[in-house]
C-alpha cells in the first residue's frame, strides 16, 4: 500500500494544514475503485485512523482509496469564531484531492464516514450534497448537536464559538435533523453506535428521526464504548458495507 502525508497551504483556511491519503498497491481493474473520505473526531487529527486502528490492513485488498483530512475541533463547520472548515471540506478538499491523485470522481463510487465529531461531519456533508455520494456512515456520531448542547452545558462556550447561539443553530444547515427534511437524492446510510457509548441516547434520538424518511438506512448497535477498541472493530463493518452495495445486515 501507499500512504501519502501531504502538507499544504489551504486557501479556505488561510493556513498550512495536512492530509493523509491511503491508496492500495494492487488494484483489481475488473472491479470499480472507490473513494472514502474518512473523518476524525474532536480530539484527534488526520493521522488518528492510521495510528489508532488497523485501517490499512483492513483496506489494502478492497479497491478503495481513503482520504483523511485535518479539521481540528471545528465540527466541519464554517465557525462562528474561527476558520472556514466547512468550505475547506466540501469545496476545496475534493478539488485538491482530484488534482493531486488519480482517484474516483463518480458519485456512485464515493463515500464519506467518520467517528464522533467525524460522524456528524460525514452525515452533514452527504445530507447537504446527497447527489455526490453513494453512501454515508457514522461511528458513534454526535448526530444531534442541539440536543447535545442542551444536555452538556459545560461545553457551551466551545459550541458558541463553533455554531453561534443555540437558537440560531436549531433549524439551520448545521442541524442534521433539519437537513433530513430537505434531502432529495437517496444515498445509503449506515449508523453504528456502542451501547455503552455516552452518545448512545443521542444516536437513538437521531435514529427515530431518520426512520421517518425513505432513505436506505441501516442501524447497528453492539457492546462498545466511545473508544478505539470499538472504532477499530466497526471500521471493518463500514468497509464491508461499502463492498456490499445491496442490502446489508
Amino acid at each position: 500500500m501507499a500512504i501519502f502525508s501531504t502538507h499544504f497551504a489551504s486557501q479556505s483556511l488561510q493556513l498550512r494544514t495536512s492530509l493523509q491519503v491511503f491508496i492500495p498497491d494492487i488494484i483489481d481493474t475488473d472491479k470499480p475503485m472507490r473513494l472514502l473520505y474518512l473523518l476524525h473526531g474532536l480530539s484527534d487529527d488526520d493521522t488518528a485512523w492510521l495510528t489508532n486502528s488497523s485501517l490499512v490492513r483492513y483496506a489494502e485488498n478492497r479497491n478503495i482509496a481513503i482520504v483523511m483530512p485535518q479539521v481540528h475541533r471545528s465540527f466541519y463547520t464554517d465557525m462562528q469564531t474561527g476558520n472556514r472548515y466547512w468550505t475547506f471540506l466540501s469545496e476545496e478538499l475534493p478539488r485538491l484531492v482530484h488534482s493531486w491523485f488519480k482517484l474516483p470522481t463518480e458519485p456512485e463510487n464515493t463515500y464519506v464516514a467518520g467517528l464522533s465529531m467525524g460522524g456528524y461531519g460525514a452525515f452533514k456533508w452527504a445530507l447537504h450534497y446527497p447527489e455526490k455520494f453513494a453512501g454515508m456512515a457514522s461511528l458513534s456520531g454526535a448526530l444531534d448537536i442541539v440536543a447535545l448542547r442542551e444536555a452538556r452545558p459545560e461545553g457551551e462556550a466551545e459550541m458558541q464559538a463553533t455554531f453561534g447561539d443555540i437558537e440560531s443553530h436549531r433549524g439551520s444547515d448545521n442541524d442534521l435533523l433539519t437537513l433530513l427534511g430537505k434531502i432529495t437524492a437517496k444515498p445509503r446510510v449506515l449508523q453504528l453506535c456502542g451501547t455503552e457509548d455516552f452518545l448512545y441516547e443521542n444516536n437513538l434520538g437521531f435514529k427515530a428521526h431518520i426512520e421517518q424518511t425513505d432513505l436506505p438506512y441501516t442501524y447497528q448497535e453492539s457492546p462498545g464504548e466511545h473508544d478505539w477498541e470499538y472504532w477499530d472493530r466497526e471500521i471493518q463493518t463500514v468497509l464491508n458495507w461499502i463492498d456490499q452495495k445491496g442490502d446489508f445486515a
